[in-house]
């Protein structure tokens, strides 16, 4: 199966389980697929960018990888020396793959349309990659948990497919979080994101609110 179809199909997914059974099935060749020159999945290195920038410190961040699939953000923060990286995934198979990278602490399973199992205030920075595209995650109560989840002044870094950001209600929830004052809305900007296929998608940054 070409990742033509594989994208076509995880986009098209009806619920967490249709989604969950296909990238079981990807899992082994993810990498090599979305590494190709033809398809250029860049978002992941963008967004390790992006926190490595928000940190001063980058061993010592506590990072979140939510959605972390096989692990490609995870490996460019691990390279760049974070060394305590947890990682959430749906797919079993995926989280496989992720854990030999050797770049994790912790991974779990987990379903990001239901309330993430991490206290409050625990990560200085979390990334969300990939994630927030048709057929997959929406808005509500994930954005919001990955807030509750960071410490107060840490960052939230997230993708959001350039065709859902308005219909599908995360611009909406992103700015009902900044109006209950529990996040600044650093930047919202439209960067590559497959770029071999012509993909966009919003890179939105938000800072939580220390209200201390």
């Amino acid at each position: 199966m070409t990742t033509e179809i594989y994208l076509a199909q995880a986009r098209a997914s009806l619920n967490s389980q249709d989604c969950m059974a296909l990238y079981d099935k990807w899992a082994a060749t993810y990498n090599d697929e979305v590494g190709d020159e033809a398809q250029n999945y860049v978002a992941p290195v963008l967004v390790a960018q992006v926190a490595l920038k928000s940190t001063n410190n980058p061993a010592r961040s506590v990072i979140l990888d939510a959605g972390c699939g096989t692990g490609l953000v995870g490996q460019a923060l691990a390279m760049s020396g974070v060394k305590a990286i947890d990682g959430l995934d749906l797919s079993n198979p995926m989280l496989t793959v992720a854990r030999k990278t050797g770049a994790y602490r912790n991974l779990d399973q987990a379903d990001m349309t239901r309330p993430i199992d991490k206290a409050d205030d625990t990560y200085d920075i979390v990334t969300c990659v990939g994630t927030f595209t048709a057929g997959h995650v929406g808005p509500d109560p994930a954005l919001r948990e990955l807030v509750r989840v960071t410490k107060r002044k840490g960052t939230v870094i997230a993708t959001i497919l350039e065709e859902i950001w308005i219909s599908g209600g995360f611009k909406t929830e992103v700015e009902k979080l900044k109006a209950e004052r529990l996040v600044k809305v650093v930047s919202d900007e439209l960067i590559d994101y497959v770029k071999g296929h012509g993909d966009k998608a919003y890179l939105v940054v938000l800072e939580k609110v220390d209200r201390a």
